[in-house]
């Protein structure tokens, strides 16, 4: 699977995590920035993984701030992805399995850094249970 990721500075270090993670699974990833510790405005990040993964650049995407807020408000606003804002496993998988998530969002001060493999994992190998969820899920895509 070909995954976008990125983050602004207040996200980069959980970004980089998740990165390393999908590449060992045998991902390739798409790395939309940031790189460095400058700020850097979320939105322009956001857009660019939302735009890869709504246009078929990618298959899915993982954005990372400091809270997970900004970045899935702005990816949200794009047609075709379903962003979701998780904090546990939990959360994960019933993004992917209720509503197809396309895009996994965290927070870098929100999760412990310890929890973030686990919700990477659970959201990428979590598959959409489909049936009712079908129709629920079009009528996201149609707003």
């Amino acid at each position: 699977m070909k995954i976008a990721v990125g983050s602004d500075h207040r996200g980069r270090h959980y970004k980089d995590l998740v990165k390393a993670q999908i590449e060992r699974l045998g991902h390739t990833v798409l790395d939309m920035g940031t790189s460095g510790e400058e700020s850097v405005d979320y939105p322009d990040h956001a857009h660019m993984v939302a735009r890869s993964v709504a246009g078929g650049g990618s298959e899915r995407g993982v954005l990372v701030c400091s809270t997970g807020i900004g970045m899935s408000m702005a990816a949200n606003r794009l047609k075709g992805v379903r962003a979701a804002l998780c904090m546990n496993r939990e959360m994960a998988q019933f993004a992917r399995r209720h509503n197809n998530s396309n895009v996994l969002c965290l927070g870098q001060d929100m999760v412990p850094e310890q929890d973030v493999a686990g919700i990477v994992s659970e959201w990428l190998f979590t598959e959409f249970e489909g049936g009712r969820h079908v129709r629920r899920v079009n009528k996201i895509d149609q707003a």
